[in-house]
Parts: C-alpha cells; structure tokens; sequence
C-alpha cells in the first residue's frame, strides 16, 4: 500500500498552555517540532500565539512573530513541510494573509465552508457562547488568491459533507485551479462525528487525483477512525491541537507521543511512513 503523510498540529488556536502542554516561544515549537519529526511527521501544521508573558493563550497574527516560528521550527527540522493556520471569525483575513506573505508556507489551511461552531456540557448549557465560523465563497476566494500569490498548497477543511462537495465546486467553476488536497476535521460537537463508517462516503465525494487526511478531535473513538483513514489510503494527522489522549487512554504529555502512536497505527494497518521528499510528492509540492 502507499505510504502515508503524517501532519503534527502542533499547538491549536486557544489551547491554553497553562493547563496543557502545548507549545508558545519559537523555542518551545522548535524542540517540539524536532521530537515529533524525529517520530516520523513530515508536515507541522503552526498556529502563532502571543508572546507577552500570559498572553500565550492567544492567537498572533503579527507577521514578525510568525517569522520567528516558522524560522525556528525550519532550522530545528530540515526539509519540514510548514502547514499555516488560517481560521479567522469575520470578513477581516488581513492578519493571516500578512503571515502567509511573510513565511511562504508550503501548505495554508483553506477552511472551505462555514459552521456553526457549537458544543454543549451535560448540564445543557453552552460550552461557550455559539459562534459562526463564516468562510463565504468570497473569503475563501480571497485565500485562495493569497494562497496562489505565496504558492501555498491549498488544505482544504472540510467540517461537512456538504463542504466536501463544495471543493469539487470550486476547481470546477476555476476558483481554485491545482491539486486538491482534503482535510475531513472529524469530531467536533456541530460538524461530522468522528465515525469510520463515514469516511467510505466522504472519499467517494473526492475529486479524481485527490489527495485527503482526517483531522480527528477528542478523545472517544478517534483511534479506531485514524486506523481506518490508513487503512484507506489517507494521510494521517495528530497533535495536542487535536487531541490530549494516546490510544490507550492515558493523557499525553507531548506531540512526539501521539505521532508514535499514529505512526504504530500506520504501520498496523500496512502502511509505511513517507518521508519529507517523499511527502513533497505525494501532495504535488514538487
């Protein structure tokens, strides 16, 4: 069977770093880069946060700031694939196309369609108050232009199947012209549960040539789906952004930890671990 790309998301966008251990300084990312790429990720998918003492929490889309990251995770892990984090609420994507001008990621995340971003405690109450993350046809094209400005490959993320079907649209239309890359984000509360059984009918909506992983998040069930997703010929992501538990139920203390565990899951499923050449080729990055 083919081999895999296996992404690190290495921090989130509001993980907070008190409470877990996720990383913030450009030092932090760089030596946690390092250990999972030595693990076998070949992509880091970044997320900028503040650097004022206590401010970590927050995302940063201070161009210089990128540059440090980006700078420091490159020098730690030659050959990386840099994955930029793109997700802004509202019409305004002057910060994360400022960062993408500035670092020229390999890949920038292209979130392909809106959601209402919910979840709800077992009390009944919000977890936090609903939000609309809005990604209209003219925000996504406005990306997209970057993206091909910068010669960023672009992921799309897809929270529904209807955004699935909505990226065929967009290369039929000429929006978008080039590979086509799907990212399934998998198990957040209002977009699609994280079910192996889904993954059959979302790679059936994929257009010819593409190439597609899972985004899995939380804690129940993600395993089983990242094994089928191997078993189907996907490409493979994990991270503290995605997730805090191993298989096995313990809390993971690092990134490196959960790319061993996705990387064991790869290989039992037959698959071998593509390195950062050959991920470059599969993802047409040549």
């Amino acid at each position: 069977m083919s081999k895999t790309v296996v992404t690190c998301a290495l921090t989130g966008v509001l993980t907070d770093p008190s409470q877990h251990h996720v990383p913030v300084t450009p030092e932090q990312m760089a030596r946690e880069a390092r250990a999972a790429f030595d693990a076998g990720a070949s992509v880091m998918h970044v997320h900028f946060r503040r650097q004022e003492p206590g401010m970590g929490h927050l995302p940063s889309w201070e161009p210089g700031v990128a540059a440090d990251i980006t700078q420091a995770i490159r020098e730690a892990c030659p050959g990386v694939i840099f994955n930029q984090s793109t997700g802004v609420v509202g019409p305004d994507i002057s910060g994360p196309t400022a960062c993408m001008r500035q670092i020229r990621p390999e890949i920038a995340a292209c979130n392909a369609g809106s959601l209402n971003y919910l979840k709800v405690r077992s009390d009944g109450a919000w977890a936090w108050r609903p939000i609309l993350f809005d990604n209209p046809v003219e925000k996504v094209k406005g990306f997209l232009d970057v993206m091909l400005e910068t010669g960023a490959l672009p992921e799309f993320e897809c929270f529904d199947t209807g955004i699935v079907r909505a990226v065929g649209m967009y290369a039929r239309t000429g929006l978008y012209r080039g590979h086509l890359d799907y990212n399934f984000v998998m198990g957040v509360e209002s977009g699609m549960p994280a079910d192996p059984e889904l993954l059959p009918i979302l790679t059936r909506l994929l257009a010819p040539g593409a190439t597609w992983q899972v985004t899995a998040i939380g804690r129940a069930g993600i395993w089983p789906l990242h094994r089928r997703a191997a078993e189907l010929g996907g490409n493979l992501r994990t991270g503290l952004e995605d997730t805090f538990y191993l298989p096995d139920g313990s809390k993971a203390t690092s990134n490196a930890t959960l790319i061993e565990a996705i990387v064991r899951v790869a290989r039992e499923a037959g698959r071998e671990i593509a390195s950062p050449a050959e991920a470059r080729t599969i993802l047409q990055l040549n």
